[in-house]
């Protein structure tokens, strides 16, 4: 069979400006008529609508989406955060000449707006001041709708996290139910999923050109509606290639374990699997119905471990599914920008500020990153809770070392607050730059979604050596003192370059460095797909050893997830007692919340798990233990904070109830203390008895 491989794109910047060219670059992108004016535009091709302030740096979805554009000659208009109680902000820039772009924002909507108890956050990390309150729930249906009613009959994308997170039928967890996909809901014309960059030059490029918006069909990472699949496709039903019912045995092509229960079931002749196999690019795979999945856990499991399988953009089939009358159809994912593509789009020329328009009021998610470099994207870590993989894909797209020094060099000249201090080079994760598969055709043909679970792939190139030598030459830069790393670490990964964890704590940790075990225990951690604990143990003894080589008192803060699928009380009640031996006391605590489109999220909804192939009779280890009560849920995060003392009481009946009333007491190995006389409170003098 002829090897795979990984599909070409043209070229990002390589298509002929559109004629608005001639009006050059706009200082920033206006946000007003008065900004319009004073650049001559009599309108904007392309308004951008987004949950987040406008901040003119390459963190901010939309200030590169435009950024992008107006590389090719578009003039493009932001609408930041718009009252949304009625259409007329959504009008304040004029109709657009080719259409609206809509986003949530760098998050989702839900995420930003509630707690994974469901509680409403009082403030709003990309709002000026932290304000809370500034976007809707489900922001991507509200801007969509009101972009529809200001300026009637022209074409609305949608994209972001949000969308591309929602792009197929979803649990969501805030109203506790299997959701439609966000494109028939926001009727929308086309949705971008991933990074958007290749896509929307296309769709702008080609609505220029005069086409219909209702023809562009045939743009990988774009989702859009249709009826039927159209003449020259091969539909091929998902249950032929992962059956979740009573098995007729088939080869596998999206195995990821061998299943050995099903040995006994006879398999077809070769020639029985060659339509599924060949013809890539005129296939698609038809997944359950939304109706199906609504009502059908197994099935929605099922559809949920299909769709990751196509992820891989080197051999991902188009997916479809049947919404009502219609169909969602999901192109191909994009194709990964290249190092020199990447180095344009970050090299475009941001202000790296606010827009003036909010003046002295500060937007904190700017304040945490404006001193902050992102050198690449992407993560082949696979993680289950994560989304990191289902937006942005999990090969690597690298910078190149001399892209990322010339924007060290711009904060150090734009940024009037500059310290000398660089807050982090990072990304997804700390340390997978510049990483990839040694053979382009085994990564074209990989369907495995992690390159690091249960272990290190051997077709990996994990060489730490490039991005030793990124963190040196960043350290020399003229007028930079220091330079931290504060993205998370893949410290499985870290482990295999002992020099590179002599090079990270020697001079690139401020005393604290923040890693996610997020687990002890071996069940929840197969379910979240992360190594074992002993991954911790072996970083955590190289990190100590080099802390003190280099005369510095440093330390290690571990993060960890309560409530995640597949964990117990007995395992949360065995990583508290971690804690204590190992002396932490941690004050921040994740209680896993079900992203949209996660597997985790699918094990959190289903009680399966979509990392083996989902049969109707459940098999051992098949089903999975979810904790979705509220009681059960501040267990487990009880069980983190064992040292707090308001949680002392709930602790104390629970041990006593799983039979370890052992663990109440005073002594050294004692969990919590016991019951004792309540405390005065304070500026109150104690009752005199009678």
């Amino acid at each position: 069979m002829k090897s795979i491989a990984m599909p070409t794109a043209v070229p990002l910047f390589s298509r002929p400006p559109y004629w608005a060219a001639s009006f050059g670059i706009a200082p920033r992108l206006p946000m007003s008529r008065a900004e319009m004016d004073a650049l001559g535009w009599e309108a904007c091709d392309v308004i951008l609508v987004t949950g987040d302030a406008y901040v003119d740096h390459p963190s901010f979805g939309m200030a590169v989406v435009g950024r992008v554009l107006e590389a090719q000659g578009f003039r493009v208009g932001i609408i930041a955060q718009p009252d949304w109680h009625g259409a007329e902000p959504f009008a304040a820039l004029g109709a657009p000449a080719l259409f609206f772009g809509i986003t949530a924002g760098n998050m989702d909507s839900m995420v930003n707006r509630y707690t994974s108890e469901r509680k409403l956050r009082s403030d709003d990390a990309y709002t000026p001041d932290g304000e809370g309150g500034r976007r809707p729930d489900r922001a991507v249906l509200v801007y969509a709708q009101r972009c529809r009613e200001a300026c009637k009959g022209v074409p609305v994308v949608i994209g972001g996290i949000e969308a591309s997170l929602r792009r197929i039928a979803h649990y969501d967890y805030w109203s506790d139910k299997v959701r439609r996909s966000v494109l028939p809901d926001s009727k929308a014309d086309l949705l971008v999923f991933g990074n958007g960059e290749r896509q929307i030059l296309e769709i702008a490029h080609r609505l220029a050109a005069g086409e219909d918006i209702k023809d562009l069909t045939d743009i990988r990472g774009t989702a859009f509606m249709r009826r039927g699949v159209p003449e020259g496709f091969l539909e091929i039903d998902s249950t032929d290639l992962d059956t979740p019912g009573a098995l007729i045995r088939h080869p596998d092509p999206y195995a990821m374990e061998p299943d050995c229960d099903q040995a006994e079931a006879p398999a077809p002749p070769l020639a029985d699997l060659r339509p599924l196999l060949k013809d890539r690019d005129k296939s698609v795979v038809r997944l359950p119905d939304y109706e199906q999945v609504m009502d059908d856990p197994v099935l929605y499991a099922h559809a949920s471990r299909v769709m990751h399988a196509e992820t891989n953009p080197g051999n991902a089939r188009a997916l479809v599914q049947r919404h009502g009358d219609r169909d969602v159809w999901l192109n191909p994912p994009p194709i990964p920008l290249t190092t020199p593509e990447i180095d344009a789009v970050f090299d475009l020329p941001y202000t790296r500020l606010p827009h003036p328009a909010y003046g002295r009021e500060k937007i904190p998610a700017y304040d945490m990153i404006k001193n902050s470099v992102n050198i690449m994207r992407g993560c082949f870590g696979g993680c289950t809770f994560c989304s990191i993989t289902e937006h942005e894909g999990r090969i690597i797209q690298s910078r190149s070392e001399n892209s990322i020094i010339r924007e060290i060099e711009a904060i150090r000249d734009k940024n009037p607050d500059f310290t000398g201090t660089i807050s982090d080079l990072g990304g997804p994760t700390a340390n997978m730059w510049r990483m990839h598969c040694k053979s382009p055709s085994i990564e074209a043909a990989c369907r495995l979604p992690s390159c690091v679970y249960p272990g290190i792939c051997p077709n990996l190139n994990a060489d730490h050596a490039p991005l030793i030598g990124l963190y040196r030459r960043a350290r020399s830069v003229p007028g930079v003192k220091k330079v931290l790393i504060a993205s998370g670490l893949r410290y499985d990964l870290a482990v295999t370059s002992p020099e590179y964890v002599e090079e990270l704590v020697t001079h690139h940790v401020g005393g604290y460095l923040k890693i996610a075990p997020e687990h002890t225990e071996a069940g929840p951690l197969g379910k979240m797909m992360k190594p074992g604990i002993g991954s911790y143990d072996k970083f955590r003894a190289m990190f100590e050893k080099f802390s003190r080589k280099a005369g510095k008192k440093q330390y290690l803060i571990p993060y960890f997830i309560a409530a995640h699928p597949g964990t117990t009380d007995q395992d949360m009640l065995n990583l508290a007692l971690w804690l204590k031996r190992n002396g932490f006391k941690v004050d921040q605590v994740q209680t896993f919340l079900p992203s949209p489109m996660a597997t985790a999220t699918a094990m959190y909804h289903s009680g399966r798990n979509p990392l083996r192939k989902v049969v109707r009779r459940a098999r051992t280890g098949d089903e999975v233990e979810t904790v979705k009560k509220g009681g059960q849920r501040r267990l487990h995060k009880a069980f983190l904070r064992y040292h707090d003392r308001k949680n002392w009481p709930l602790l104390r009946k629970a041990l006593q109830e799983m039979g370890r009333g052992d663990l109440v007491g005073s002594g050294a190995d004692c969990l919590v203390p016991p019951a004792g006389p309540p405390r005065p409170q304070a500026g109150r003098r104690p009752a005199r008895r009678p």
